[in-house]
């Protein structure tokens, strides 16, 4: 077993230890703040204080991980082994940053505590982000800064074994909209019309009208297209279904709906569905309850999963709602308005609740990518999209983690302003899904 030892040993020195060594290594590693223990300990071993004890291996801690509270911090970012890292350390250290505590202020999103500039959906704004702002926001690099610490045990370490996370893909659909003109209800169907005929939009009405009379299909029903494709490429797939009430950024259908409800028993019986939170429970918490037990009864079973809709996130309020639900996998985690990785990571992992110090059983799941960000904010045509993604394939690939994607029913209809957007969806889910080449077993340096 590996051995640390720690002037302080803390909730935060816990969570980023057990983070980095037991969830994304699969390897043992042991705490203490017992200098003697250590000195005489004869296994593999390193320090993690602000001076070595003797001529151990020793990386120097910058203070933030025996800290309480949340305060402003000095964030440099620097070039490092070919990618960036901020809390530089002296020279006594092995590594020239604290790797700890980067990783905490980063999986913790400590930034957003802090105060920011909010969007107009009263959002954490990607560029608001110590990643984007230094040019790592497209990198994994707190994945990036355990292999390296792992390949530096081993090499003082033989004996040392790490099982390393092997490479996943997880295609999420978010259902905002399960279809653009059925089962919207007579006032909301006349209201389309009318909207139309403002717009001289004659072509949506006649498609409009000919969907509601059975003689075309809807063009957001594109889930039989989706079933093909899970089954094709043996995809893991989850669903979030916003099933809240109707307001102006909530129109999906009415839960009433038999329609709508034997859809999501549908998709209930290929993949994982979980809540899609409406934009409206953000204001009014009490709402969640209701959509959670909405999903519960028509799918007959507990909802353990979910997505904010708008991905509204507010730290930490969000994920206390959450939790007070039992809801144990979140997968919120992204920007909407640049594709990468928000926490600095492509591994599931524990929320960190950084007001009570304290690690929660809420499971973190980062997405890497949505249609919207890639379409609306970053006016990327479908023909470049896919050059776009790869990069970020690659990367997770590389490091063994969980490449997530995030895409919606109508991005699939590939007509109108999404034409084109089918073909990115079917060349990055093959890319996504095909296996690594060959799978390391433990860590090499």
């Amino acid at each position: 077993m590996l051995l640390v030892y720690i002037p302080k040993i803390s909730p935060r020195s816990r969570y980023i230890f057990r983070l980095f060594f037991k969830e994304l290594l699969g390897s043992d590693c042991r705490l203490t703040d017992d200098k003697e223990e250590f000195r005489n300990y004869p296994a593999a071993k390193f320090s993690y204080c602000p001076q070595p004890l003797d001529n151990e291996l020793h990386i120097t801690s910058c203070g933030l991980i025996s800290e309480t509270g949340i305060r402003e911090q000095t964030i440099q970012v620097f070039n490092w082994e070919g990618g960036k890292a901020f809390f530089a350390t002296g020279r006594l250290s092995a590594i020239p940053f604290d790797p700890f505590a980067a990783a905490f202020y980063l999986v913790t999103r400590y930034e957003e505590y802090l105060p920011h500039i909010r969007d107009s959906h009263d959002r954490f704004d990607a560029k608001e982000s110590v990643a984007w702002k230094n040019g790592f926001l497209k990198v994994p690099v707190v994945n990036r800064w355990v292999l390296h610490i792992a390949g530096l045990l081993k090499e003082r370490f033989p004996q040392l074994i790490f099982s390393t996370s092997q490479y996943q893909y997880i295609s999420t659909l978010d259902i905002d909209n399960a279809y653009a003109f059925r089962e919207k209800g007579f006032m909301r169907s006349l209201g389309g019309y009318i909207k139309d005929l403002r717009r001289l939009d004659f072509v949506n009405m006649k498609d409009r009208t000919r969907v509601l009379l059975g003689l075309k299909k809807d063009p957001y029903d594109t889930y039989e297209f989706q079933f093909a494709m899970q089954k094709k490429l043996g995809l893991k797939t989850i669903y979030f279904f916003l099933v809240g009430d109707y307001g102006i950024n909530d129109k999906n259908l009415p839960i009433e709906s038999r329609r709508f409800q034997s859809l999501i028993k549908t998709v209930g019986d290929y993949a994982e569905v979980g809540v899609h939170p409406s934009y409206g429970s953000n204001r009014h918490p009490e709402r969640l309850k209701v959509e959670v037990s909405r999903l519960a009864n028509v799918l007959h079973r507990e909802v353990t999963a979910s997505r904010q809709h708008f991905l509204k996130l507010s730290f930490p309020d969000t994920y206390r709602n959450l939790i007070d639900l039992d809801i144990t996998d979140d997968y919120t985690m992204g920007f909407a308005n640049e594709i990468g990785f928000r926490a600095g990571i492509c591994s599931a992992f524990n929320f960190y609740d950084l007001d009570l110090e304290m690690e929660t059983r809420l499971r973190i799941h980062p997405f890497a990518m949505m249609d919207a960000t890639l379409k609306y904010y970053m006016n990327v045509p479908p023909e470049e999209a896919i050059e776009a993604i790869r990069p970020m394939i690659d990367e997770v690939r590389g490091v063994g983690g969980t490449f997530i994607s995030l895409w919606h029913n109508e991005s699939l209809s590939n007509q109108k302003q999404w034409e084109g957007w089918l073909h990115v969806y079917e060349e990055m889910t093959k890319l996504a899904a095909t296996p690594p080449a060959h799978v390391k077993e433990q860590v090499v340096t």
